[in-house]
């Protein structure tokens, strides 16, 4: 019998400097039976993103090696269900095999012998009632993830304390968003948005890239990434707009918001993470039914997800910041309060990255979005994002 496709949710891991280190799939607790995961393995996409990378899968899933992710595999058990007798056999044959596996432990399990897992998975809040010791010993010979890392505070702790790899819901807490741009320059940002808002000409856009140099230079290193591989640097405003066309060129400047101008030489998180939501919305949106009939309605759905984290990286209440943006009333009312079809559909997203599975599941059925299509959408989403995030912006 065919093992059924259920929705899979990929999360991309920060490392220690804040770029994607890893990749995790996870699934709705409905779906928490042996899935097939086929699909993920045939995926041409595979091949677009960081093929350094691991990709932490559920055990449940074990299937034979996928050409695609090679030997990245790390098959991840839960430390519940290691006294079932189907789960030991699974763990004995993938080890026979020399496959590289990882347990997820949760409080209050204790740490497992040194060396025995390849990878451990462990809660911050589980992680800070241990010995700090304890910690740097499971490191020595395995790789510690953490996870439900909640403010920038438990991942500096989980960071001093061995851990190499984390999630990333800190990106979310408002104490660290916004503090550290300058106020004239939070001040062009939302300058240089408004004016993309009303399809401003190119030299009301130049004005404002003139009086903020350091707009300017983060442009500039966003164009010249790997997304655009331009056959010669460019090196001005003008050249950017001439390759680029003014609708993606209004793209990279919705990313550019998220860019630290005063941090050249350390990725932003933040930016790659509404680089995914802004392309996930794009991809989706045209496969959604009851949505208002919209010339540019991929163009909306990409500013919708990519601006949806303005808030965070402002620190600013979002009716604040709408109040200066002329935006359109589908794109307002999405932004501001979720409401309509591309709203519901950005509350999917987000309750994804929340770890809320079985929510966006219910979302998305009701969405009518297949698990295929999604993984597409966000393996697409994921190469994407792989081609800007060399960028330290």
């Amino acid at each position: 019998m065919t093992v059924p496709f259920a929705t899979p949710f990929i999360h991309p891991l920060l490392g220690r400097d804040d770029s994607w280190s890893a990749f995790r799939v996870e699934f709705a607790g409905e779906d928490a039976a042996p899935i097939d995961l086929l699909p993920l393995y045939e995926a041409a996409a595979l091949q677009e993103i960081d093929q350094r990378l691991p990709w932490l899968l559920p055990a449940s899933s074990a299937q034979p090696e996928s050409e695609q992710l090679g030997s990245r595999p790390v098959w991840i058990f839960s430390a519940d269900d290691l006294d079932q007798p189907a789960t030991q056999a699974q763990e004995s044959s993938l080890r026979q095999a020399r496959c590289k596996v990882g347990l997820e432990i949760r409080s209050p399990t204790p740490l497992p012998a040194t060396g025995t897992w390849d990878y451990l998975i462990i809660a911050a809040s589980h992680a800070r009632t241990l010995p700090p010791f304890a910690l740097d010993g499971m490191a020595t010979r395995s790789t510690l993830v953490a996870s439900n890392v909640h403010s920038q505070t438990e991942r500096q702790w989980m960071l001093e304390h061995a851990c190499s790899m984390s999630t990333g819901e800190f990106l979310l807490a408002r104490t660290q968003l916004g503090q550290r741009a300058a106020d004239t320059t939070r001040q062009k940002l939302l300058q240089l948005l408004g004016l993309i808002a009303q399809d401003a000409d190119t030299a009301a856009l130049d004005t404002v890239f003139r009086q903020e140099a350091k707009l300017s230079y983060s442009l500039l290193r966003l164009v010249n990434s790997a997304a655009i591989a331009p056959r010669a640097p460019i090196t001005s405003f003008a050249q950017a707009i001439n390759l680029l066309g003014r609708r993606q060129l209004e793209r990279w400047i919705q990313l550019l918001v998220y860019a630290d101008p005063n941090n050249g030489q350390h990725p932003n998180p933040l930016l790659y993470k509404a680089a995914l939501r802004g392309r996930l919305m794009e991809r989706l949106a045209p496969r959604l039914p009851g949505i208002p009939e919209l010339s540019n309605l991929e163009d909306c759905a990409f500013m919708i997800g990519s601006f949806s984290l303005l808030d965070i990286l402002l620190s600013m209440p979002m009716p604040e910041i709408l109040q200066q943006l002329p935006l359109t009333a589908t794109v307002r009312e999405a932004l501001a309060h979720h409401a309509g079809t591309l709203g519901l559909l950005l509350d999917a997203i987000e309750a994804a990255e929340n770890r809320e599975h079985d929510k966006a599941l219910r979302i998305l059925k009701q969405l009518a979005v297949p698990a295929e299509l999604f993984l597409s959408a966000q393996l697409d989403g994921l190469a994407w994002v792989s081609q800007i995030r060399s960028i330290k912006v």
